[in-house]
């Protein structure tokens, strides 16, 4: 059930940035726009490096080799997450209406039913997520 929900997590965040990018909202040549994108992809790019050459799965699918808690993994459990959630809310920002904003929501709801999905089971996986939990912020350090 948790992968099933996780796919519908990875396919509501797809289609919301497939959303944005059909309705030509997802770049701008606003630096306000620009500079929070760019700092989006620096982040993802960091997290999937510092995660190494592990797999993404469309469902949500602990992989061998422990838990990674180093690099942006050190303060954030969800960096990747962070990145696309950062992205589309640049997009949205620079573009504002009530159709990106949808679009939004739908990214949104997806990364979150994915991570809550992810964390259950990685926990499942892996026991001492929980501490690691403990210590680290989902997505925004000090917020949520």
């Amino acid at each position: 059930m948790l992968k099933s929900l996780s796919i519908l997590g990875y396919v509501g965040m797809v289609s919301g940035l497939v959303g944005l990018a059909v309705m030509r909202a997802l770049f701008s040549l606003s630096p306000f726009v620009i500079l929070p994108q760019f700092a989006a992809v620096l982040l993802l790019v960091w997290a999937r490096v510092v995660f190494g050459r592990r797999s993404f799965h469309a469902a949500a699918n602990p992989t061998a080799g422990g838990l990674v808690t180093c690099g942006p993994y050190r303060y954030i459990r969800h960096p990747i997450y962070t990145s696309v959630c950062l992205f589309a809310g640049a997009a949205i920002a620079g573009h504002f209406s009530w159709q990106a904003g949808i679009c939004g929501g739908v990214v949104l709801g997806g990364t979150l039913l994915r991570m809550r999905c992810e964390e259950i089971l990685v926990t499942a996986h892996y026991p001492e997520y929980t501490q690691y939990a403990a210590g680290t912020w989902r997505m925004i350090p000090y917020v949520y």
